[in-house]
């Protein structure tokens, strides 16, 4: 009974790749190309052309065969214009854009938000973090307490409005 599995087996596996190779024979002749014949050229190493992979055409064409170059090799004659194959123009450089002064100060202080204590070259130094007007949230900056504009008076609105136990951190 093994023997007979083991023939069944063997027979079916050659009929599949006597199946398989009649399948490929028959889908993958040689191209036989003469001058004269118009071909499709395949897109796929096109690296020239514009837009999405997926929204390309797959090929190009028809062209016309010119000269027989190798057995899969030929030499094809666009009649029309094709993407790529234009003529380049020099191309003139753009005026640079004027340059803009930007202000260093961004503004009046709105507020103080939240302060630290920096040891810097051997000293503790106070910072703020500070808000400033008509600036968003992203724009807030760490300054020390000499940098900021009136900050005498806001670090002490802030320590005010903080309490003791936080002024002392």
């Amino acid at each position: 009974m093994w023997k007979r599995a083991c023939d069944t087996a063997a027979k079916c596996i050659a009929e599949a790749k006597e199946y398989n190779k009649q399948r490929w024979e028959k889908s993958h002749m040689e191209p036989d190309f003469k001058e004269g014949d118009q071909v499709l050229v395949s897109t796929l190493k096109f690296h020239n052309l514009k837009g999405p992979k997926k929204r390309r055409d797959s090929f190009a064409g028809p062209f016309n065969v010119i000269k027989l170059i190798g057995e899969n090799e030929v030499e094809v004659k666009s009649e029309r214009s094709f993407p790529g194959n234009t003529q380049s123009f020099q191309k003139k450089n753009p005026t640079p854009p004027e340059i803009l002064e930007v202000e260093d100060s961004p503004g009046p202080v709105k507020k103080i938000i939240k302060a630290r204590k920096l040891r810097l070259n051997g000293r503790d130094q106070r910072q703020y973090l500070v808000r400033f007007e008509s600036q968003k949230a992203d724009k807030d900056k760490w300054l020390a307490e000499d940098a900021i504009p009136d900050g005498n008076l806001h670090s002490r609105r802030f320590r005010a409005s903080r309490g003791t136990e936080q002024s002392h951190q």
